[in-house]
């Protein structure tokens, strides 16, 4: 990982991807959807600060714990503009999402444990089945192939 001395304070987009793993790409739609800011120089190239770095990992941190980007953006506008996330805020941040997550986990183990049973099923129209029928909602009205018919009108 390519090293930035301490006296530069801002990282022109090539740094910061270096740096942080992320594509350029990434980063130019980080910007774009409000999660990291840059200012242009005379010559219209990005420079962001330095705490850039660590908003991209906090950024990446949440969304590999599928955290939706809008939902990261509000943590992110809670937290003073040039400062770098801490430790703290990073708990502070994560907890709220805590009960979404462990929805999530449940809601996962569940399709896991019963994904064997639709590989037998082929059509994926089993009077429960957990992946076209969470929580058996249609399971009161019939069942079937004439549920998928009826979810395609």
């Amino acid at each position: 990982m390519p090293q930035i001395p301490e006296k530069v304070h801002e990282l022109t987009v090539g740094q910061l991807a270096a740096r942080s793993g992320a594509a350029v790409s990434a980063l130019h739609f980080y910007e774009a959807k409000g999660l990291i800011t840059s200012r242009r120089t005379a010559g219209n190239q990005r420079r962001y600060h330095r705490d850039a770095l660590r908003r991209v990992a906090f950024v990446r941190a949440a969304q590999r714990v599928g955290i939706p980007l809008a939902t990261i953006r509000e943590a992110l506008l809670e937290l003073p503009e040039e400062r770098t996330p801490t430790r703290e805020d990073w708990a502070r941040l994560s907890e709220r999402w805590r009960a979404e997550l462990d929805r999530r986990i449940q809601q996962l183990n569940r399709l896991r444990d019963h994904l064997t049973d639709c590989i037998g099923c082929g059509c994926l129209s089993l009077d429960t089945c957990v992946l076209s029928n969470p929580d058996d909602v249609f399971g009161e009205r019939l069942t079937g192939s004439r549920l998928l018919a009826e979810r395609r009108r």
